[in-house]
């Protein structure tokens, strides 16, 4: 065997041999649970999509790793097919249980409401900035009296006309 095959054949067996394990770290934990009808199955889907990870801040427990998004999955499954749970009362179990932080489109109520009115706050400043700077903008020039015209064309007559 030639000397740069049998290096091109360790090398590529090398690299098989460092990339075999690579899929075995790739994968994270499944869930697997079981469900009575696609409709529990449905459900449960649409229902972790709903919520969101307590630790995770801005994914919903059906896409975070974190341990306490695997409980919650747990919980929804129990909730869903052992309990036999409607699905605003899950929503209403995880909400008293976690606040109304888990869920994406939370309530308004005295805890939430700056949530809810402070685009619209935003907004208004905004349009009223800008108003503000039209406006600003908009002012008419100070009109000159014949004093101030008669020293503008004194100046004016001192100035040599430009070559």
């Amino acid at each position: 065997m030639p000397p740069t095959l049998k290096l091109m054949v360790s090398s590529l067996l090398l690299g098989v041999l460092a990339a075999a394990p690579l899929p075995l770290r790739a994968g994270g934990q499944v869930d697997v649970y079981h469900f009575d009808t696609d409709e529990q199955r449905g459900r449960y889907n649409g229902l972790i999509a709903e919520f969101r990870c307590p630790k995770c801040l801005n994914i919903n427990i059906a896409g975070s790793d974190a341990p306490i998004a695997k409980d919650l999955r747990r919980t929804v499954h129990r909730l869903v097919v052992q309990d036999g749970y409607s699905d605003q009362q899950v929503r209403d179990f995880l909400q008293a249980r976690y606040g109304d932080f888990v869920l994406y489109d939370p309530p308004f109520n005295a805890r939430t409401w700056m949530i809810w009115v402070m685009p619209f706050l935003l907004a208004l400043v905004g349009v009223g900035v800008l108003v503000w700077h039209l406006l600003r903008r908009r002012r008419p020039a100070a009109a000159m009296n014949e004093a101030d015209k008669a020293r503008l064309q004194a100046v004016l007559d001192e100035v040599p006309p430009a070559s």
